[in-house]
């Protein structure tokens, strides 16, 4: 956001709603599923009462989809609506598809590192950091990944929310993985929930393999990597299988890299990380399938599709995997219609709770999954 201080005047403007409504205002022409559908109803009652909701979906359920009926008559009636997450990868991926499905309406994308100069619009899709720029600007907010960092916990994000919102708003909740506050707040009739616990295309979640690495971190220390490890990649680079590979530290993408570099052709991979000034880039060449896997730490656990992937978490066991961001990044697999499955493979010195429960909710899921599915 940069340096804001004392001295820089902060102005705000009473927001006029000032919009001219192009028909049609939905140019996205795709179907939902019955299930979608019914969540798509929900979502517009929310939006009509300035009701707060929670949308609880599975990864790659269609939750972008399902909103847009919601948006669609939102913005007719001329409410100005934001669409908002923690992540930056999350906002560029969405920006072109929301673009591409209200191509009449006028819209920006708001983050820290892109520099388009600020306008007006009707809707916004920015991270959570920028909605501290608004003060009673939106009828409607969503938030995406709602338990994801930096937003979870937060309470100057939290604040950002409210302020950002009309006192008259209605605020809408989208997670696969829901925080125990909001299942406790669900439970106690706090705050109420649509839930689709089944893919677009009907298929299950794609189930975690879970092998033992004993003493890896030493071993990376000597320079060695696991054997199950080299064989997956080997196996994988032979098939031109695109994957992505995760692991619990920054610190762990240089020495992994190198040695990957003495077996394989280093032109077919790229480290990343929050901080990494070419994160973009990098992202964007294995999106086009310019490249074979990315290295990364959890950044890339959520909101972003490549498609046709598989996954290896490498140290599964460090606690900078919780239980919801192993099943985010299980959930990266087998979300297009054309691959349905594919490979979810835990590395790891031993069977954590994050790492049991992960695996249960994903059995859980594909229970009630099965259940729908007759």
């Amino acid at each position: 956001m940069d340096r804001v201080t004392k001295s820089i005047p902060l102005v705000y403007a009473d927001e006029p709603n000032d919009f001219a409504i192009k028909q049609p205002v939905l140019t996205w022409q795709g179907q939902l599923t019955n299930e979608q559908e019914k969540c798509s109803k929900d979502i517009i009652e929310v939006f009509d009462n300035n009701k707060t909701h929670l949308l609880w979906a599975v990864t790659g359920a269609g939750k972008t989809e399902m909103l847009f009926k919601g948006i669609e008559k939102a913005l007719t009636k001329g409410k100005r609506v934001c669409i908002a997450s923690p992540r930056v990868d999350v906002c560029v991926e969405l920006y072109p598809r929301i673009k591409e499905a209200f191509a009449n309406t006028s819209m920006i994308l708001l983050h820290g590192r892109n520099p388009q100069p600020y306008h007006y619009a009707q809707l916004t899709i920015c991270t959570t950091h920028q909605l501290l720029r608004f003060y009673r600007a939106f009828d409607v907010l969503i938030i995406d990944e709602v338990d994801s960092f930096p937003f979870v916990n937060n309470e100057g994000l939290h604040f950002a929310v409210d302020n950002a919102t009309k006192e008259k708003s209605a605020k809408l909740f989208l997670t696969a993985t829901p925080t125990n506050l909001m299942t406790k707040k669900i439970k106690t009739n706090k705050l109420t929930a649509s839930y689709l616990p089944i893919r677009f295309h009907r298929h299950l979640l794609p189930e975690i393999k879970l092998k033992y690495t004993k003493k890896w971190r030493e071993n990376l220390k000597k320079q060695k990597l696991p054997r199950i490890l080299l064989h997956k990649i080997d196996e994988k680079v032979k098939r031109n299988q695109r994957f992505l590979l995760f692991v619990p530290r920054i610190a762990d993408l240089k020495p992994i890299s190198d040695i990957l570099a003495k077996q394989f052709d280093v032109s077919k991979w790229e480290t990343v990380f929050s901080s990494d000034d070419k994160r973009m880039e990098k992202v964007s060449d294995m999106r086009e399938q310019r490249k074979l896997f990315l290295i990364t730490t959890t950044i890339l656990e959520r909101g972003v599709t490549f498609p046709g992937i598989d996954v290896i978490v490498f140290g599964a066991e460090d606690e900078a995997f919780s239980t919801s961001s192993l099943v985010q990044i299980a959930g990266r697999v087998g979300r297009k219609r054309d691959r349905p499955t594919g490979e979810v493979l835990f590395l790891a010195e031993e069977n954590t709770l994050a790492i049991k429960s992960a695996i249960n909710q994903i059995e859980y899921m594909n229970k009630k999954a099965k259940r729908l599915n007759g």
